[in-house]
């Protein structure tokens, strides 16, 4: 039987060794664990929310679940990937971010309509040492697929976070701006509208677009 991806959402009493608990009955049902987040973690209640890939029925899994004294309710759901997709992420001036997004909105609109989901988080944000920090966490989010660094002047520390992420597997689009991140970067826009066009076209299965092919990656 071909294994499904499905979601998951476990309401339980809050303790030690619950997730232990939860992830036991997982694993006896062969499910693969592909993403999990603590939605809510308060001295009463823990609300935990899996991705699991899994080869048998999901019915006797819940059912499973729902046995466990320390569980109050077990509700199967779409998951991320289908509901928002894959993501790109917008960091950066607040200007310049707001304007990369008018692109990305835009674009993926026209890419959902046919099909994909693609969804676009924003952080307008300044300095050095945050700007890096943030970078490097976009590695860290689920489903994120391409990072847009829309600012005036980038460089020493987001140029290394830059390169770090890339060498993760992560598409990373910059402004032409002042500063290194630009020679660091996948590909480098102008205009940040189409910055954001440029992003969604590279990320969607829908678009007859790739980097690689592109023999020029400054526009």
């Amino acid at each position: 039987m071909q294994a499904e991806i499905i979601g998951v959402e476990v309401t339980a009493g809050n303790g030690n060794g619950v997730l232990h608990q939860l992830t036991g009955v997982i694993a006896r049902h062969h499910g693969n664990i592909a993403s999990v987040a603590i939605l809510e973690n308060s001295p009463q209640t823990a609300r935990t929310y899996f991705e699991i890939e899994l080869p048998g029925s999901w019915q006797d899994l819940l059912e499973d679940l729902r046995n466990l004294p320390i569980v109050r309710a077990v509700e199967r759901t779409q998951t991320m990937q289908r509901i928002f997709g894959k993501r790109i992420i917008i960091i950066g001036g607040g200007a310049q971010v707001g304007q990369v997004a008018i692109g990305a909105i835009s674009e993926a609109d026209r890419h959902n309509i046919r099909g994909e989901h693609i969804s676009v988080d924003t952080i307008p944000l300044v300095g050095e040492q945050p700007l890096a920090e943030a970078v490097r966490a976009v590695a860290r989010l689920p489903r994120a697929k391409a990072l847009v660094l829309a600012g005036s002047l980038m460089g020493g520390e987001i140029e290394k976070a830059v390169r770090e992420v890339r060498a993760q597997g992560m598409l990373v689009v910059s402004l032409n701006m002042a500063g290194s991140v630009p020679a660091a970067a996948d590909l480098v826009v102008t205009d940040p509208v189409q910055a954001g066009v440029m992003t969604v076209m590279a990320v969607a299965e829908t678009a007859k677009f790739s980097i690689d092919r592109l023999t020029n990656k400054v526009f």
